[in-house]
């Protein structure tokens, strides 16, 4: 038993008034004489003991009535937790795009948020974490109306930031009873997550009613010919083998194509469409078919007209860069250090000084401009360079310097696969590639670089250095036949041909809501222009740089609805991109929490949102018993009445 106001007790002293009254009440007998009063002998003595018995019962009674009030006003009750304790409920809700779906009761997620709403208690404090917004240290009430307003979102938030979230939120809530509540579907998440678990958590499951899903997993296209080419599409089954599934391709809105297909069970399938080219086509693909998700039944891409990069070689010996940087994909330029129109340079992508002995004030001063706007330069150096040169442009662009020139033969021996410049490059690594050779290479000392290949010695044989807006790529030794076979090697094409193709990251068939994605495109903005990402729904201004004669662009809380999506400069449309849900949304695969509990005494789990928080607020109740106490004190009160009116003496 509690007291909510334990200090009233002191009160229960008042309790020996009663008792001394009644030990210092001294009755006098007056002297009454009579002839003979043996007769009265045995009279008296019965009195005398049926008025001690009367005046105990009356000093039990007044104790019981004084201390049966004391303790009303006390206010004792029966519960766990101290009435003076704060309870507060962190529940983390799921509202990514998995729970928007159908399970025994409903909407799973509309479901969660009804039960929640009923059996919210008033008297808690509650914290609110959904997977796109924080709300702390609200009342019942608050939470209610935030809960009528909470949509399915694209974001996802880990497990792994929860429970940081939970833990950081424990060490502000020191003098308050905290629940943890997790409701969610608890999708991919690997068992070991709760592994090392140390505070109380109540884990709610809920899970979808079907257990099979037909997703469109992704689009890629191949060149069929001049005239066409295929778009085909993956498609993903988890379930049961399905027949006769309807997909459809539109343009545009436009219907251009319709199927069916047959998939096995657990299997992924592609279909191809054959289609004429055009310079832009925005392609959504449409499967109908009511399954455990319906937003992976809509796909969308699109294909712009082909943008190409544009690379300018600056050299005499540049018959193997043509052939590497094809009109197909590049706009290459093949200038000797006479004839090279600097009023072109802005409008490159990529410069490649190929075997310059040094570099005129001119061209060095244009291509520290081109550097700091965001071009990309790649140095290739001849047997007998003058150094001086370059190092005065390295310093001007703060990127280090040439140490010294060696005469000695090296092979190239190790690719560095972990590279971002050789991603998807290799299907495994290669170790017995047959070696290049160098006669005499540079050594240098170059600030925040990367090592593409290196030298049987260790030494960069082409490095990647890093500068605030560009990157230069420096090849350590002279590519001529009298120098060095590397031109014959088959390293060559995917070495420059990657150099080339990032130096203007095309736009992509389609990009992932809620992911850091990087988009580039040509075009030159004034001095205060903006770019913006806009549909019918919505429109953003996104993280945007302009540099040369290009702008690249950042995305990644916005957007986060599936679609097109137009980049505009004014009211210009540059581009069209396409926007997808994340596929990991679409896997049938979840936590089995319920083992979780024979693992850890921390966590209990339930199915059931409206049992976990009845169990809850059932725990934390409070039984009072001050009327207990009060009708006590009018039992007493009745009694003592009782005596002193029918008990005579």
């Amino acid at each position: 038993m509690q007291f909510k106001h334990p200090e009233v007790l002191y009160f229960l002293a008042l309790l020996i008034i009663p008792i001394l009254v009644h030990l210092f009440q001294l009755q006098r007998y007056k002297k009454v004489l009579f002839t003979n009063v043996a007769f009265l002998q045995k009279i008296s003595i019965e009195n005398r003991k049926s008025s001690k018995i009367k005046k105990w019962l009356i000093l039990l009674t007044r104790l019981c009535l004084l201390a049966a009030i004391i303790f009303a006003f006390a206010q004792p009750y029966f519960g766990e937790n101290a009435i003076n304790t704060k309870q507060h409920n962190f529940i983390y809700l799921d509202n990514s795009l998995s729970t928007n779906t159908k399970g025994e009761k409903g909407n799973l997620l509309q479901i969660a948020s009804q039960e929640l709403i009923e059996t919210a208690s008033k008297s808690n404090e509650y914290s609110l974490l959904t997977n796109d917004n924080y709300y702390a240290k609200i009342s019942a009430t608050e939470l209610k109306s935030i809960l009528l307003k909470t949509k399915k979102t694209a974001k996802k938030l880990s497990v792994k930031k929860v429970l940081l979230k939970i833990s950081t939120e424990k060490k502000h809530q020191k003098n308050s009873i905290n629940q943890h509540t997790l409701i969610s579907d608890f999708q991919n998440i690997p068992p070991n997550t709760f592994a090392n678990v140390n505070t109380n958590l109540s884990l709610v499951q809920q899970l979808p009613e079907q257990k099979s899903n037909l997703a469109v997993d992704s689009v890629y296209v191949d060149q069929n010919n001049t005239n066409n080419f295929n778009i085909n599409v993956l498609v993903k089954n988890q379930g049961t083998s399905k027949e006769n599934i309807p997909i459809a391709l539109y343009n545009n809105k436009e219907l251009v194509s319709k199927q069916t297909f047959n998939i096995d069970e657990n299997k992924t399938k592609t279909i191809s469409f054959s289609i004429q080219k055009t310079n832009v086509f925005l392609g959504e693909i449409e499967i109908n078919f009511n399954d455990t998700f319906n937003f992976d039944n809509r796909f969308y891409f699109s294909v712009n007209a082909n943008q190409k990069t544009n690379v300018l070689a600056i050299g005499n010996n540049n018959d193997f860069l043509g052939r590497i940087y094809t009109d197909k994909e590049f706009n290459f330029t093949n200038a000797t250090i006479k004839n090279t129109n600097y009023n072109t340079l802005e409008k490159q992508q990529l410069i490649i000084l190929n075997e310059l002995k040094d570099i005129p004030n001119s061209l060095l001063v244009s291509l520290t401009s081109f550097l700091k706007k965001g071009g990309q330069l790649m140095i290739i150096p001849t047997e007998d360079i003058n150094i001086n040169s370059y190092n005065l442009l390295f310093k001007n662009i703060e990127a280090g310097k040439i140490n010294s020139y060696s005469k000695d033969t090296l092979k190239v021996t190790k690719i560095h696969f972990n590279h971002p410049l050789f991603k998807n490059v290799f299907d495994k690594k290669v170790s017995n590639f047959q070696y290049p050779n160098t006669n005499s290479f540079y050594t240098s000392s170059f600030n925040n670089a990367s090592n593409l290949i290196s030298f049987e010695n260790n030494e960069a044989f082409i490095k990647q250095v890093n500068l605030p807006n560009a990157k230069l790529f420096w090849v350590a030794s002279s590519l001529n036949k009298r120098n060095s076979n590397f031109t014959n090697s088959p390293l060559i094409v995917p070495v420059f041909y990657n150099i080339g193709q990032q130096s203007l990251q095309l736009a992509k068939l389609y990009y992932t809501v809620d992911e850091l994605n990087t988009i580039e495109f040509q075009t030159t903005l004034g001095k205060d222009d903006i770019v913006t990402v806009t549909n019918s729904n919505s429109s953003f201004i996104p993280l945007q740089q302009n540099n040369q004669n290009k702008v690249r662009i950042t995305t990644q809380e916005q957007p986060l609805l599936s679609n097109f999506y137009h980049i505009l400069h004014k009211k210009d449309t540059i581009q069209t991109v396409a926007f997808n849900y994340p596929k990991e949304e679409s896997l049938l695969q979840y936590l089995d929490v319920k083992s979780l509990e024979n693992q850890n005494k921390n966590i209990q789990t339930s199915t059931s949102v409206a049992d976990t928080f009845k169990n809850i607020n059932k725990k934390n109740e409070v039984q009072w018993l001050w009327k207990w106490f009060l009708i006590l004190a009018i039992v007493s009160l009745l009694l003592e009445i009782f005596i002193l009116k029918y008990f005579k003496v």
